[in-house]
C-alpha cells in the first residue's frame, strides 16, 4: 500500500514537473513568437513606409516627366515657328537684295548715261576748239556745249534777217559738230537788247534754217529761240542732252 502510494506520488510530482516545463517553454515560444511578430510589424511598416515614399517620388517623377513633356513640346513648337518666320525672313532678304540688285542696276544705267552725257559733251568742247580754233568762243555748263557770237556776224549791224555769207563758214563748221553727236538736240537762240523777240525768233529760225537746208542737220532735232538778251546781244547755239529721253529711260528704268 505504501508502495502504491508513492508511485502515485512519484507519478504526480512527475506530471507536475512536465507540465510546468511545457508550461515554461510555451511561455518561451510565445515570446518568441510576439518577437518575431514585432519584428515582422516593423518590416511591414518600414516596407509600407518605403512604399508610400517611393510612390511619392513616383508621382514626382511623373509630374516632372510631365513638365518635361510639356516644355518640350513647346519648345518645339516654338522651334517651328522660328524655323518658319526664319525662312520667311530668309526670303525677304533675297528678294530685298534682288530689288536692291535692280534698283543698283537701274542707277547704274542712270549714271553710265549721265556720265556719257558729261564724256560727249568734253569730246565735243575739245572737237569745237580744234574746228574753231584756241580763241572759239565755246563754253561747257551742265553737259551742254555752247557756241556764242555777235549778232552782227551773222547779221548786218546785228539788224535785220539776212544772214551774212561770212558767217556760213562757221555755221558749217558748226553742223558738222552737230553731226557728230546724233543723239542731242540743237538749241538755236537770237538774243537782242532791244526787246523785240519777233524779230529775235525770225533771226534764230534763218540761221536755223541754213544748218538745214545748206549743212544738213536734221530739222526735228533744232530748237529755235528768240529771246531778251538783257545787256549783250549774241546768237546762241547749244548742243545739250535729249533731257526728255533721258527723262524717259530713268523713269522706265525706275518703274522695271
Amino acid at each position: 500500500m505504501m508502495r502504491l502510494l508513492f508511485c502515485y506520488t512519484f507519478f504526480l510530482v512527475t506530471l507536475c514537473s512536465l507540465q510546468a516545463q511545457k508550461k515554461s517553454e510555451l511561455i518561451a515560444q510565445n515570446q518568441e513568437l510576439k518577437f518575431q511578430l514585432d519584428s515582422v510589424k516593423r518590416i511591414v511598416s518600414l516596407a509600407q513606409r518605403n512604399e508610400k515614399i517611393g510612390l511619392s517620388k513616383a508621382d514626382e517623377l511623373q509630374k516632372q516627366v510631365t513638365e518635361l513633356q510639356d516644355a518640350n513640346a513647346t519648345l518645339m513648337k516654338n522651334l517651328n515657328s522660328f524655323a518658319a518666320l526664319s525662312s520667311q525672313n530668309s526670303e525677304n532678304i533675297n528678294k530685298t537684295l534682288s530689288t536692291l540688285e535692280r534698283k543698283e542696276g537701274q542707277l547704274k544705267g542712270i549714271t553710265n548715261a549721265v556720265a556719257s552725257n558729261d564724256s560727249t559733251a568734253v569730246i565735243t568742247l575739245t572737237r569745237a576748239k580744234q574746228t574753231l580754233g584756241e580763241n572759239a568762243k565755246v563754253s561747257i555748263n551742265e553737259g551742254t556745249v555752247t557756241f556764242m557770237e555777235t549778232l552782227d556776224f551773222f547779221f548786218p549791224d546785228g539788224l535785220g534777217t539776212q544772214v551774212n555769207a561770212s558767217s556760213k563758214e562757221w555755221l558749217e563748221n558748226i553742223s558738222n559738230i552737230i553731226k557728230t553727236n546724233p543723239k542731242s538736240i540743237i538749241s538755236v537762240g537770237s538774243l537782242n537788247i532791244t526787246g523785240e523777240l519777233d524779230l529775235a525768233l525770225m533771226q534764230a529760225a534763218n540761221i536755223a534754217t541754213i544748218l538745214v537746208n545748206e549743212f544738213g542737220v536734221k530739222g526735228d532735232r533744232i530748237q529755235v529761240v528768240g529771246k531778251d538778251g538783257g545787256l549783250r546781244e549774241s546768237v546762241q547755239i547749244k548742243i545739250q542732252p535729249d533731257y526728255k529721253a533721258f527723262y524717259d529711260m530713268a523713269k522706265g528704268e525706275v518703274k522695271n
